[in-house]
């Protein structure tokens, strides 16, 4: 079921954008407010026409310009999840989700209900109105009826926007581990860079309409067009882990390949695979191994790849085992440590320096 997309219009947003989401995958629209992020999901979900624009799914055309051919929008079958959930208040949460089933009827319909509220982590709350239900519940069963539409594609609209840090974190290990159940290409709309890089396996980055970068998140996440484009002090990379335990003085010590990570500790348990966000501008590099530093994590890399922007800063991208992360350092410490491809270094990270809401449940095999 792979989502292609072609769309160009002259406004009210100008677009020019065109992307591929392939069954299974979670591309993440990003760029900042007014670039075209939602109008791109509008148009996919048959809620506006561009001047030029071709859909596809599966290879069904959804929207073709060239011969003026439209889908109507009952008949895509497109799950969308709204910034503000947009459920029924009238309704029970197992209501609002049958209300989107329409390949079952009667009773069989509320068996299907119950059984993807049960998938959202809702059992129990299915008679429950809107109302009755916290923020990040509402979401959930948002999620379900969305999935209840058995869609081609699942579109989500800045869908944790709305509930506090706490819930979104809670909400973002729920999704990672709902991802191995979809088998639909899923396009995520977010002005967040945490939320993107924890969830996404590609990203698009918009300004202005067009597309600044696009590719595996890894990637743009090292691309100095796309960093300008987010914000420069953005830059991060994920770095794979699985907890090893938890020491008396407050510590968890994981396990990476490069070597041991000590982090606050995690409220998870040991043999817990994890994707841990280092943002570039915490890294030191050190030629030689450092001696007397407060700092816990001390990992030997590789340099990849220099990549210097527009100002006094660069981007250095480092092996570290078998992930790579970034270290946003000045030019001036990049000649003074004759940085080059394949020169070994030590990547310093303080414990405290990697937040809590960085990190992440990783189900990927």
């Amino acid at each position: 079921m792979t989502l292609d997309v072609i769309v160009q219009a002259q406004g009210p947003i100008p677009l020019d954008i065109a992307f591929q989401v392939e069954p299974g995958e979670l591309l993440a629209l990003v760029g900042p407010s007014g670039s075209g992020k939602t109008t791109m999901l509008r148009t996919i979900a048959g809620l506006w026409q561009p001047d030029k624009a071709r859909i596809a799914v599966q290879g069904q055309l959804w929207l073709d310009s060239a011969t003026g051919f439209s889908l109507p929008v009952h008949r895509r079958r497109v799950g969308v999840v709204f910034q503000n959930y947009a459920l029924f208040p009238h309704m029970t949460a197992v209501q609002n989700v049958a209300a989107a089933i329409d390949h079952l009827q009667g009773a069989a319909r509320k068996v299907e209900a119950l059984r993807l509220l049960e998938l959202v982590n809702l059992h129990g709350l299915e008679g429950r109105k809107p109302a009755e239900l916290s923020g990040g519940q509402q979401q959930r069963v948002a999620v379900a009826r969305a999935l209840a539409r058995r869609p081609d594609a699942l579109l989500l609209d800045e869908p944790f926007s709305a509930v506090d840090r706490a819930t979104r974190d809670r909400l973002y290990t729920e999704i990672i581990a709902l991802r191995a159940h979809l088998a639909m290409p899923v396009v995520l709309v977010t002005h967040d860079m945490n939320e993107a890089q924890l969830l996404a396996d590609r990203l698009v980055v918009i300004a202005g309409g067009g597309m600044v970068a696009a590719g595996p998140t890894g990637t743009v996440m090292a691309d100095p067009r796309a960093l300008h484009a987010m914000g420069i002090r953005e830059a991060a990379a994920m770095l794979g882990a699985v907890v090893k335990g938890h020491d008396a003085d407050g510590m968890t010590a994981l396990h990476t390949s490069a070597g041991p990570l000590w982090l606050p500790r995690l409220d998870v348990v040991p043999g817990t695979r994890v994707r841990v966000r280092i943002m570039a501008h915490e890294v030191i590099l050190s030629r030689a191994r450092p001696e007397g530093l407060s700092a816990q994590n001390i990992l030997v890399g590789r340099v990849v790849e220099l990549l210097a922007g527009d100002g006094p800063a660069m981007m250095v991208r480092l092996a570290l085992g078998e992930d790579v992360i970034l270290a946003r350092i000045t030019r001036r410490a990049a000649q003074q440590l004759a940085l080059e491809p394949g020169d070994q270094v030590h990547a310093i990270l303080k414990s405290m320096s990697v937040a809590r809401d960085h990190i992440a449940a990783d189900t990927q095999p």
